[in-house]
């Protein structure tokens, strides 16, 4: 018989410590949203960074894609099992160890001069951060009374979002001054104050109740979407022919299915695939996952195309993407009303739509555009992005019942993060196997051009013959991946749209699935 996840349980009522004063809810509040805030902005932070990280360490492309995406994997990998972990040994003990690690793991970022140290400090990262986010969660549900949880989860919602903007802002003033690994210092500043702020004023709570944790399943997550990622990312190097990308492909595929048939025999599953026969549920989970593929993949190339193409530096890079944050939050106020008028599937499906005519706009950036043309694609992604990430959010929430609320909020987690990680390995890799295959540099010597095919961040500083040609072949990769995220996004709104076009009737049987019963 199938049990509830140990994420199930976040959200349930439950034996608690005694609940903190109205003062000390707003501490907690603040102390979470902190370290909230430290991990999920270094989703994007980094991505300021990588013209002077490939400078710095000759990167290549491929190997940048991996500066980002370790941490985005690692992180979404180990998700789930960081939040049952938090939910069986102690929400405060989770973010304190898990701030201690991406601490750790941040201090001696600086000091590597190597790229493949800093990819895996990066993955160290990841694991705290695994372990910080869901105990956030978990913190303000389980300390909160009834009548103030739903405005502290918003103020919650609210940071998740928002510190991805914020994180490339604070790089590039930090870029101004200083160099990449001052972010990292930043980093540490930030995780030292969390934990500080975590042990004044964060009570212990833990589930003496929760099931054994399902390590099978974590680990089967790991090597299911390592082994994707890896093979997705190496792609351009070894061709998406070779046998070594077909079989890796191949090889994760069967992982991920092996997986969910684990979940399914599994008396403690870290999520039951049974709820996925939910269309409600099923549609909120695919929106929020390829929004995040489009969103987090379309930064990662943006970031080098305003800076090695345009010649921006790192603060104008990242307060050139500020339209698309103001759309984004002059959305979210008229979202519940417009639900309420027009339906989540309208909503949800109208979002999708401007997100994927941001993207073809911004498909026809090319070294000569005007900054107009870039807040013209921008503006109407952020609009989108803030249109349809509510109503796909509460298409999952609203698809459970009371006791399984928890899984919800994992699978949003898990969806956000994951798609993320998928989207910065796939458009990352259409960028890099369109520039390689674009750059024709005759007469140049071998060497130079060996160096100039790693990435545009090395061919900028190898003088006028190969700069120039080099940036043409950029935006030529850049128009493929940007076009890829228009095509996915608008994938997602007819999908979402013949998912959510009848009231969700697969409940009696997911109810029993998810409950136990």
């Amino acid at each position: 018989m199938i049990t509830t996840a140990p994420l199930t349980e976040r959200v349930q009522s439950r034996p608690h410590p005694k609940r903190p004063t109205p003062v000390r809810h707003r501490a907690v509040l603040v102390v979470t949203c902190l370290a909230l805030a430290t991990v999920t902005a270094a989703m994007a932070s980094l991505n300021v960074a990588l013209p002077s990280i490939a400078r710095d360490t000759h990167a290549s492309q491929t190997s940048l894609s991996w500066v980002i995406d370790a941490y985005s994997l690692v992180f979404a990998a180990l998700l789930l099992a960081g939040g049952a972990i938090g939910d069986r040994f102690g929400r405060r003990r989770a973010l304190v160890i898990g701030l201690a690690v991406f601490g750790v793991g941040s201090a001696l970022a600086p000091f590597t001069t190597s790229v493949h140290a800093l990819i895996a400090l990066r993955g160290v990262l990841g694991v705290g951060a695994a372990l910080v986010m869901p105990a956030t969660l978990s913190t303000i549900t389980g300390t909160f009374p009834r009548e103030r949880r739903a405005a502290a989860v918003s103020v919650w919602a609210a940071v998740a979002g928002a510190s991805a903007v914020g994180g490339l802002l604070c790089s590039g003033l930090l870029l101004e001054q200083w160099s990449w690994r001052s972010i990292f210092v930043l980093n540490v500043v930030l995780a030292a104050t969390a934990i500080v702020g975590t042990l004044a004023v964060v009570p212990s709570s833990a589930d003496p109740d929760a099931p054994r944790i399902d390590v099978v399943g974590a680990l089967g997550t790991v090597a299911a979407f390592g082994t994707l990622v890896y093979s997705i990312i190496e792609a351009p190097d070894h061709g998406w022919t070779a046998a070594r990308t077909v079989g890796g492909l191949v090889a994760g595929l069967a992982l991920l299915a092996a997986f969910v048939a684990w979940e399914l025999r599994c008396d403690h599953p870290l999520i039951d695939p049974r709820l996925f026969a939910r269309p409600a549920f099923s549609a909120g989970t695919l929106s929020i996952f390829l929004q995040f593929f489009a969103f987090f993949g379309f930064v990662f190339v943006a970031m080098q195309y305003l800076q090695l193409v345009r010649g921006d530096s790192a603060l104008v890079a990242a307060l050139s993407m500020l339209p698309m944050g103001l759309g984004m939050l002059s959305t979210s106020r008229a979202v519940p009303p417009l639900v309420a008028r027009i339906g989540q599937r309208a909503c949800c499906v109208g979002g999708l739509v401007l997100m994927g005519i941001g993207f073809a706009v911004l498909a026809q950036l090319d070294g000569s555009s005007s900054y107009w043309l870039v807040v013209t694609g921008l503006w109407p992604l952020g609009v989108g992005m803030g249109l349809a990430m509510t109503p796909a959010t509460a298409a999952v929430t609203d698809s459970l019942p009371p006791a399984l609320q928890g899984v919800g909020s994992a699978m949003n987690d898990l969806a956000r993060e994951l798609g993320g990680a998928l989207g910065i390995a796939v458009l990352g890799s259409l960028l890099d196997s369109t520039y390689r295959g674009h750059l024709n540099l005759p007469g140049v010597p071998a060497p130079v051009e060996a160096q100039a095919r790693s990435s545009l961040g090395v061919a900028a500083h190898l003088g006028n013959a190969v700069r120039p040609v080099a940036q043409h072949a950029f935006v030529d990769g850049m128009h493929v991946a940007v076009y890829a995220a228009a095509a996915v996004t608008c994938c997602a709104a007819l999908a979402v749209a013949v998912l959510l076009r009848r009231p969700d009737i697969s409940g009696a049987s997911t109810d029993r699935a998810g409950s136990g019963q």
